[in-house]
């Protein structure tokens, strides 16, 4: 009997362990994030992502105020259209707020990068950010320079 005892405290152990390790990888893997609570969609129009993925950050002056929720090719206009879902706190962002494609680090995580702009009315649900700059791509940096060097040596 008291073997019996033992191992039902044991399974209960074991189960809450299970249990706690489910709701750490929930949160490690930020999927309490994709739960709607008080936010608004923003999308912009990029020629070149340069490896941007959903899920991605969206930061202004460095603090994470939302999350990229879907990219797709737009082929009306032939670049990429994303959409943001942006923190509802950050309801004040001036309409002419303009969107970056940034990497943290030199080959870190690509995030979007909003500068705020100076007019009076804000962005809301659906609305577009015009101004917008593509992501740096390492590879065409490296073959511009590669080109005009040999191109001086001539």
């Amino acid at each position: 009997m008291q073997y019996r005892s033992l191992e039902i405290l044991v399974g209960f152990f074991v189960s809450i362990a299970i249990v706690a390790l489910f709701f750490l990888a929930l949160q490690v893997s930020n999927f309490s994030a994709l739960q709607d609570n008080g936010s608004y969609t923003v999308s912009a129009h990029f020629e070149d992502i340069g490896g941007l993925k959903t899920k991605a950050l969206v930061s202004m002056a460095g603090v994470p105020i939302g999350r990229v929720t879907e990219i797709n090719f737009d082929p009306n206009k032939y670049d990429a259209a994303v959409t943001m879902r942006i923190n509802a706190r950050y309801n004040t962002l001036p309409s002419d707020t303009s969107a970056s494609i940034l990497t943290s680090g030199l080959l870190g995580d690509k995030y979007i990068g909003l500068t705020p702009g100076g007019l009076d009315d804000f962005l809301h649900e659906g609305s577009t950010i015009e101004l917008t700059q593509s992501a740096l791509v390492l590879e065409r940096l490296i073959s511009q320079f590669l080109f005009n060097s040999s191109n001086k040596s001539e």
